[in-house]
């Protein structure tokens, strides 16, 4: 990210100028505020290293349970079932429970999409290096 004193003329406008039907044509297409506020709280949970651990862990061992998680990640169970309580409230991964066990797995296909463009995103970045 830049400071304030590393922007140059590059990074703003030099000239003001609006042009009136790119501004209402991508105004028209925004998302609702609402929407906005829910995809902001997603990536928030995706910003914590430890629950992204955990989804990783998801990811790659399908439905799993907290032990099984908590040992993937290195983790303590208590912090496992902090995040995956937080997770759930944000319908980025869903419990099945069998007797007294809890499975869990990502919340559906669009989360593993959003996760495996992420990945290959920064693993993209890192062979151009």
């Amino acid at each position: 990210m830049n400071s304030a004193s590393d922007v140059t003329a590059a990074d703003g406008c030099v000239t003001r100028m609006v042009d009136p039907e790119k501004v209402a044509m991508v105004t028209a297409a925004l998302p609702a505020p609402e929407s906005i506020a829910e995809l902001a709280q997603v990536f928030g949970l995706l910003a914590d290293p430890g629950r992204l651990r955990v989804i990783t862990a998801l990811l790659e061992g399908g439905e799993m349970c907290v032990c099984d998680i908590a040992a993937s990640c290195g983790a303590s169970e208590s912090a496992v079932s902090h995040a995956l309580r937080l997770l759930r409230a944000g319908r980025v991964v869903r419990v099945r429970r069998a007797g007294r066990m809890a499975y869990y797995r990502l919340d559906d296909s669009h989360v593993r999409m959003l996760l495996d463009l992420a990945l290959t995103h920064f693993g993209h970045q890192e062979e151009a290096r």
